[in-house]
């Protein structure tokens, strides 16, 4: 199981699906963490397109497992904003919430964004 971050989930619904082979993935393989669903749906509010893209973005969202935040997220989250508070290397809120989903569920994350190499911890795959 791989999670998938924002920037890999839209390239792979304008069809890059090639992020994934070129990992020997399926999206039957791949999970979004909750954080990253709410952040393609605010993407598809915030458009020109709101009714089409909810209902693409939608779709795309009920065919992949959620990674859900819990408890266990919420310390791996509080862990990771006072390691990266303590290095001064600071990420994005949202990003740091994806991050302890993931970590939470021993999951590796595909994303493009290099600055989650930062978080402690945390298994990235790198298109």
């Amino acid at each position: 199981m791989v999670a998938l971050d924002t920037n890999i989930a839209i390239a792979i619904l304008r069809g890059q699906a090639q992020l994934l082979t070129d990992h020997n993935l399926q999206l039957s393989n791949c999970a979004l963490p909750i954080t990253v669903a709410g952040e393609l749906l605010f993407g598809a509010r915030n458009s020109g397109r709101v009714e089409k893209n909810l209902l693409w973005y939608r779709d795309f969202i009920q065919t992949l497992p959620s990674l859900i935040l819990d408890g266990i997220a919420a310390e791996h989250y509080a862990e990771i904003r006072l390691a990266l508070k303590q290095k001064g290397s600071p990420i994005p809120e949202n990003d740091m919430w994806i991050a302890a989903i993931c970590r939470a569920n021993d999951v590796p994350l595909l994303t493009l964004d290099k600055h989650f190499g930062y978080v402690p911890g945390l298994a990235l795959m790198a298109p």
